[in-house]
């Protein structure tokens, strides 16, 4: 049995994780965490209307919960509580999986260190199908290299999404970086000057109430290549969520992404 806290528990991903957590028989959420400002009730069965879950705790204090727990959900979306999170996490043993986006390059490196002392599993999406076109996405990016292609990122997400652009349009960004040697990245386009050799675009949508949208355009002279992954239920990304705690329970210290729990 895994036993996991979900921080982040009242968010839409939280709860989301709550919800289906109920469907598994070797997965269970004995604790939650939020801000202390969404606490108005210690129950967290009351507080989600989930009556599976009455009698389970709900804190702002994640250190009130570590001792029963195995695992750390991190949905808090917070990058600076996803941080603190992780390091009280790590410190005390336990295993994190952290689905919070919107680090930058230094408080990423931050999180990655802890995965010193705890197993740490970061996914800007986990989803399978986002985490197979990562990978599709690397294998276009190999094969078009120098042959002509220019890459773009587009990412559509609801209205209420904080960062931008998102972290799956950054991972993107990075494999398309890595596998075509591109250079330079653009985010949004104005002006009158033509495009540069070397330029990644990444472009950033934000309305209503749209779950995820990621497409990686190949444009060539003559033809493109799109690559499209829509989400039209936060579902996918709880049950990755759910499948990559149970994966990460026992493992040793390290830092770990979807792939290793997918085996690509």
């Amino acid at each position: 049995m895994t036993r996991a806290v979900v921080c982040g528990a009242l968010g839409r991903m939280g709860r989301s994780i709550l919800r289906l957590s109920l469907e598994y028989s070797d997965f269970q959420v004995v604790g939650g965490v939020e801000h202390p400002d969404c606490v108005s009730s210690k129950d967290l069965g009351e507080a989600t209307g989930l009556q599976e879950l009455k009698g389970v705790l709900l804190t702002s204090s994640l250190e009130e919960l570590l001792p029963s727990c195995q695992v750390v959900v991190e949905f808090s979306g917070n990058p600076l509580a996803a941080l603190s999170h992780a390091k009280v996490s790590a410190l005390a043993g336990k295993a994190v999986v952290v689905g919070t986006t919107g680090f930058s390059k230094q408080e990423l490196e931050e999180l990655r260190s802890y995965s010193q002392h705890a197993p740490i599993l970061f996914a800007p999406n986990m989803s399978l199908g986002v985490n197979l076109l990562f990978r599709l996405v690397a294998i276009v990016g190999q094969v078009l290299k120098g042959r002509g292609f220019d890459a773009e990122v587009l990412e559509v997400h609801h209205r209420f999404k904080k960062d931008a652009p998102s972290g799956t349009a950054l991972r993107l960004e990075e494999i398309l970086k890595e596998h075509m040697e591109l250079t330079q990245s653009v985010y949004a386009r104005e002006g009158t000057a033509e495009r540069k050799p070397g330029e990644v675009g990444v472009m950033a949508l934000r309305g209503g109430d749209v779950v995820g949208e990621h497409t990686v355009y190949f444009l060539g002279f003559g033809e493109r290549l799109e690559l499209t992954h829509r989400a039209t239920s936060r579902d996918v990304f709880a049950k990755g969520a759910i499948e990559a705690s149970r994966w990460i329970r026992g493992k040793p210290p390290g830092w770990y992404s979807m792939f290793d729990v997918l085996g690509i």
